[in-house]
C-alpha cells in the first residue's frame, strides 16, 4: 500500500542552510530597494516551500515566484504559502525555464534566485515515488510524474553499454560494469519493477567490503538512474546561465548542490560570468568585456555540525553564490 506522510510540511521538511540562503538573497532585495523597484525572488526548486516561506515572512514587499516540476510539491507548497496570498506565484515548470516563467507571470526579472538541487525530502519520503533504496516501491524516480520515462524503463530497456555508462558517469560507481551486466541478466528472466528488486540485483555483485566502507551498495546506482530519468545535469547546464540572464543589476543567485557533478557545473557557470571576456593582450578592457558577476562565496560553504545534526540530509550540501554587477550587453 502507498504510504503518505500527512504531517504539515513545516514538520516534514527542514530547509538546508536556511539562514545563510536568506541572508545572501537579502543583498539582492536591498539592491532592488535602492533602485526603487519592487523586489522579486525566484525559488527555482520550490519543494515544500521552506526557503520561500522564510523569504516571504522576512521581506513583506517581496513577490516570490516558486517553480517546481513536481506537481505534488507545488500542491503542498501552495498550501504552506497560501497565507501570503498573491505575493506567492507558483508555476509548474523545470528550473531551466526561469526567463519564460518570469515572462509568463509578467515580471521583468529577478533580484534573487535560489536553486536547491537534487532530490527533495518529499520525493525521498513518499515511498511510491521510488527514489529511495531503503524500502520497496515501484521503480519510478520521475520528479514530474505527469511525463517522461521511469527508472524501470531505463533499467529494463537500456543496453549493458548504456547502463554501464550512466552508472559510471552519473553515479561515479566503480562497479558499474558488474552492476549493468547483472541488471541485464536479471531482467532476462523477469522485468525489474521495484526498488527492492533493483537493490538485490546490485547487492549480488558489489563486494561486501565495498559496501561496508562506501555506504549502501545501491546508493550510487540510484543517483545515476535519478539523474538519467530527470536529465538533471543537462537541465542544470542550461539553468544556471538562464538564471543569471534573468538577474537584474544587484540581484543574487544562490545555488546548493549535493554531489561533485552538480557543483562542477555550478562553479564553471558562475566563474565564466565572473571573469573579463577581453581577448588576451587587449590593451583596454571595454565595458562589454567586464565581468557580469561577483562571486560572494569563497569556494563552497557547508552546513555546520549543528545543522547536520538537526537535518542529516544537509551533510553533503555545498553552497555557491554570486551577484550581478553589470548589466548584460
Amino acid at each position: 500500500m502507498p504510504q503518505h506522510d500527512d504531517r504539515p510540511t513545516s514538520e516534514r521538511h527542514v530547509p538546508v542552510l536556511l539562514d545563510r540562503c536568506v541572508n545572501l538573497l537579502a543583498g539582492g532585495i536591498e539592491a532592488a530597494h535602492d533602485a526603487g523597484r519592487s523586489p522579486v525572488v525566484v525559488d527555482a526548486t520550490l519543494g515544500m516551500g521552506g526557503h520561500s516561506e522564510a523569504v516571504l515572512a522576512r521581506f513583506p514587499d517581496v513577490t516570490l515566484v516558486g517553480v517546481d516540476r513536481d506537481e505534488q510539491a507545488l500542491a503542498l507548497a501552495g498550501a504552506r504559502l497560501a497565507p501570503f496570498g498573491a505575493r506567492a506565484r507558483l508555476v509548474h515548470a523545470v528550473y531551466d525555464e526561469i526567463p519564460e516563467v518570469l515572462d509568463s507571470v509578467g515580471l521583468p526579472g529577478a533580484d534573487g534566485i535560489l536553486m536547491d538541487l537534487g532530490v527533495s525530502s518529499l520525493q525521498l519520503d513518499e515511498r511510491e515515488r521510488g527514489f529511495a533504496y531503503s524500502y520497496d516501491a515501484p521503480l519510478d524516480m520521475r520528479m514530474d510524474t505527469s511525463r517522461g520515462h521511469t527508472a524501470a524503463d531505463v533499467v529494463n530497456t537500456y543496453s549493458v553499454e548504456d547502463l554501464t555508462r550512466i552508472i559510471r558517469a552519473w553515479g561515479e560507481e566503480k562497479f558499474a560494469g558488474r552492476i549493468a551486466r547483472n541488471i541485464v541478466a536479471v531482467r532476462a528472466g523477469k522485468p525489474i519493477e521495484t526498488t527492492g528488486e533493483l537493490v538485490e540485483a546490485i547487492r549480488a555483485v558489489v563486494p561486501a567490503a565495498a559496501a561496508r566502507s562506501g555506504g549502501h551498495p545501491a546508493k550510487r546506482t540510484f543517483q545515476a538512474l535519478r539523474i538519467e530519468v530527470n536529465e538533471e545535469l543537462d537541465v542544470l547546464e542550461r539553468a544556471v546561465p538562464a538564471a543569471v540572464d534573468s538577474l537584474r543589476l544587484g540581484g543574487r543567485i544562490v545555488v546548493m548542490s549535493y554531489h561533485s557533478l552538480e557543483d562542477k557545473i555550478v562553479k564553471a557557470a558562475l566563474q565564466a560570468r565572473s571573469r573579463s571576456s577581453a581577448p588576451p593582450g587587449f590593451p583596454v578592457e571595454l565595458e562589454e568585456h567586464k565581468p557580469e558577476l561577483k562571486i560572494l562565496t569563497k569556494g563552497t560553504e557547508v552546513p555546520t555540525a549543528e545543522e547536520i545534526a538537526e537535518n542529516p540530509r544537509a551533510a553533503s550540501a555545498r553552497l555557491r553564490a554570486a551577484q550581478r554587477i553589470r548589466e548584460r550587453s
